[in-house]
């Protein structure tokens, strides 16, 4: 925006406009010692706890204290379909059919359990394509799948890294990577959004690229899911899994989600490890010895989920239903934008941001490097009740997310930041 204007009275104008305003009063803050709002910047993280989550919460134990093992079936929302209540709302936020969602264990554990079925190395094909600086535990989980399959990973990860001199990947060196090398990979597995430098991958035509030369291809949308808006059904991507815990705002260690494209809802000759919550709806209970999957995503389960943790997740995504995604985008290109435009006009060397400077290549986060000190500034935005996070060895990651920040909350953010970087003398009006 053109007509961003670096003082407190355009932060309050933009509030007093915001269409989404009121939504930040739908979810607790925390606060500082003096009982101020803290200026929350964590969402990327651990986002905030929605208050509605109390009353829904409560309902559910009540339900098992009243009902105990019948609240399977006579609970309000009963237990034994619950998972199925999230379908629909998942689906939209991923852009996907329902049948191609579940909610289910943790993030990697999904991931685990999806490439015991989508990676399938052979003598020839082996190798799995990540971001060099993925999340550590995406590093791990691909590392010891190779190592699962005899392989030295090594020789089977290759790792994308950025042009000399930059910080982020070119989608176009990623597509030339993959017609280059397309004949040994068998696995394209990215991160939707990098969690260091906040740069948004193109699925699309990452997608396309691993399809054309015959690789499968997933994504980790930690931090996509709720932050960007996304249609992996259209984008023909063959699996992908996600948290739930931070843009999405269901609680710590909340409850996962993943997503298998329809095309494999029905391949039953894909390897999978099984558990009785993936069989067969109508014979489950039975008691079988043979295991028949439930078609689509579902038939991924293993066990039967934890309730209290999914009427977390449950209350979360409902939020996303009567805001959606397209609104949410719209005001983080526009609460983003105006960060990096008050960080730009502090005209300081003090410091660096990561992120792409392309609104579509990023989503609600600016990751800044602190060239000097940043520990020490870190520590002490916290302590003046500036919550966000620290990577090392020099990177602030700061989220300003659509849903409860506010256009004041990023203004005093960076004048608070200003001080502390020592770039306070250096602040210019925008003309």
């Amino acid at each position: 925006m053109s007509q961003y204007r670096n003082n407190l009275d355009f932060a309050e104008q933009m509030d007093a406009g915001d269409p989404l305003a009121d939504y930040r009063a739908q979810f607790h803050m925390p606060q500082t010692k003096q009982g101020d709002d803290c200026l929350y910047f964590c969402g990327n993280s651990l986002g905030l706890q929605p208050k509605a989550l109390e009353a829904a919460m409560a309902q559910e134990l009540e339900d098992w204290k009243k009902f105990g093992v019948e609240g399977h079936f006579q609970a309000k929302n009963p237990w034994m379909p619950y998972h199925e209540f999230l379908s629909e709302s998942l689906a939209k936020l991923v852009g996907a059919k329902p049948s191609e969602v579940v909610a289910m264990n943790s993030l990697t554990v999904n991931l685990h359990l999806l490439m015991v079925s989508f990676y399938r190395p052979t003598k020839t094909r082996y190798k799995i394509v990540i971001e060099g600086q993925a999340f550590p535990s995406d590093q791990y989980a691909v590392q010891s799948q190779a190592r699962f399959h005899g392989l030295d990973p090594n020789a089977a990860l290759i790792e994308l890294q950025p042009r000399k001199g930059e910080n982020t990947l070119r989608t176009e060196d990623i597509e030339a990577l993959i017609e280059r090398e397309g004949s040994s990979i068998a696995l394209i597995m990215l991160g939707g959004v990098n969690y260091y430098t906040g740069q948004l991958f193109d699925m699309q035509r990452i997608t396309k690229a691993g399809h054309k030369q015959g690789c499968v291809v997933g994504f980790d949308l930690a931090h996509a899911a709720g932050n960007v808006p996304l249609q992996l059904h259209h984008w023909d991507v063959d699996f992908a899994c996600w948290c739930s815990y931070k843009y999405l705002n269901a609680g710590p260690g909340s409850i996962a989600g993943c997503f298998v494209h329809a095309r494999h809802a029905e391949n039953f000759e894909l390897p999978r490890f099984c558990g009785w919550w993936g069989h067969d709806k109508q014979t489950r209970f039975q008691m079988g010895p043979d295991f028949h999957p439930i078609p689509g995503a579902e038939g991924w389960q293993l066990s039967n989920p934890p309730i209290l943790s999914l009427v977390a997740v449950k209350t979360a995504i409902e939020v996303f239903d009567r805001v959606g995604m397209q609104a949410l985008r719209e005001k983080s290109f526009k609460l983003t934008g105006y960060m990096e435009f008050l960080l730009d006009n502090l005209n300081s060397d003090a410091f660096t941001v990561l992120t792409p400077r392309d609104p579509e290549q990023r989503g609600a986060q600016l990751s800044i490097v602190v060239h000097e000190n940043g520990r020490k500034v870190f520590t002490a935005l916290e302590q003046q009740g500036a919550i966000c996070d620290w990577r090392s060895p020099d990177c602030i990651r700061v989220a300003p997310v659509p849903l409860y920040n506010s256009y004041q909350d990023v203004y005093q953010f960076v004048m608070l930041f200003a001080r502390l970087t020592g770039a306070v003398d250096q602040l210019r009006e925008a003309i």
